[in-house]
């Protein structure tokens, strides 16, 4: 049998631009590849698109020599990477069977790609369009949640406008929240980039103005005693969810450098909890997965408060890090389904979505 093709697209336009090239290194290397032929594609912090057999190593040296610029078309059914250049025409690069998406943050995970791929038809791994928007602004996410019973952490979102233009009452109106310690996030992006912890007014200053230089949505939300507890969930229609697992951060909170740049930080899994508590937190992933109408996979991420033994749902990733310390694949591999399998599933999914959607009518019949 033939292999499928897979296009692995990583890089792209967001602060999580180098965790999207570990997560794409870890995803090429586990891809049977008796199974599938890896087309790797990378966007440049600047849009651009390249692919080549060394794109991947190219752009971790933060280069593109020798790497051509592809494209995409969004015309139905064609499903063919263009190479181009100034002086000849647009050629075909490969032909893709389905596409991997491994870009967190803006422009990845936020619904932009996903709408671009829907145009063009082209399957793909991960949730669509409508899952991602909404998984991907914490505001918005915790609006919906609230919705459907799911338990949340006060919050308030401010605009960088506001911020800006009146700095003093954005302060009061954070302040409203709860008392000290409040988190600052950009509302749209991940991997704990842009995140403060703020233990007094100065800080909460600086941590508003440091956020909004990331997004123009910015999140404040009441900080909690809380142990850290991750659910991977897979599936479509019928998700199922994996063991939960602990971060115990090497940090005053699980910020971008004890997920990446440090050994300090530890991951239990299982995580340490009682048969009740495991079987809740895993009911609140799937409830939450399904209210956005989630696809393929997403990482559920639970605080779990001390004082009164509460799972509030902190994020719904649904492009969570696959990384070699990503929590998304580890826990899965405790669950049993190992990293190659579990790629095999997502893939499996994608298509299955897509072939969904192909089976609707798009056209009005009196």
């Amino acid at each position: 049998m033939s292999r499928l093709r897979v296009g692995v697209l990583f890089g792209g336009r967001s602060g999580e631009h180098e965790v999207s090239l570990r997560s794409a290194r870890s995803v090429m290397q586990q891809l049977d590849q008796g199974k599938y032929e890896v087309v790797p594609i990378g966007i440049t912090p600047a849009g651009q698109w390249f692919s080549g057999d060394q794109a991947l190593e190219r752009f971790e040296q933060h280069t593109t020599e020798g790497l051509q610029r592809v494209f995409l078309i969004p015309e139905p059914g064609n499903r063919t990477l263009f190479a181009w250049g100034v002086d000849r025409p647009p050629q075909a690069v490969a032909v893709l069977d389905v596409l991997f998406p491994v870009i967190h943050g803006t422009f990845g995970e936020d619904g932009t790609l996903q709408g671009f791929l829907e145009l063009a038809e082209l399957p793909y791994v991960s949730c669509g369009v409508l899952a991602s928007s909404v998984g991907m602004d914490k505001g918005l996410f915790k609006d919906v949640m609230q919705m459907h019973g799911i338990p949340v952490v006060e919050s308030i979102v401010l605009l960088s406008s506001q911020i800006a233009g009146d700095p003093e009452r954005a302060l009061d109106r954070a302040e409203a929240v709860s008392p000290y310690p409040l988190f600052v996030k950009p509302a749209n992006l991940g991997s704990s980039v842009g995140i403060s912890k703020c233990n007094s007014r100065s800080d909460l200053l600086e941590g508003l103005f440091d956020a909004a230089r990331y997004d123009r949505r910015i999140l404040v939300e009441r900080g909690l005693d809380a142990r850290e507890v991750e659910v991977s969930v897979l599936g479509n229609d019928d998700p199922h969810a994996s063991v939960p697992g602990e971060v115990i951060p090497g940090d005053v909170f699980y910020s971008y450098r004890a997920k990446y740049l440090d050994d300090t930080s530890r991951l239990l899994i299982p995580a340490p909890l009682t048969p009740v508590e495991t079987a809740r937190v895993q009911e609140l992933a799937i409830s939450a997965f399904r209210a956005i109408d989630g696809a393929g996979m997403a990482r559920a991420d639970f605080l779990l408060e001390r004082s009164s033994g509460k799972f509030f749902l902190n994020e719904l990733n649904t492009l969570p890090g696959f990384t070699s310390i990503s929590m998304y694949p580890k826990l899965w591999g405790a669950s049993g389904l190992p990293y190659p399998a579990m790629l095999d599933r997502l893939i499996e999914l994608g298509l299955e979505r897509h072939a969904e959607r192909t089976r609707l009518v798009r056209t009005y019949e009196a």
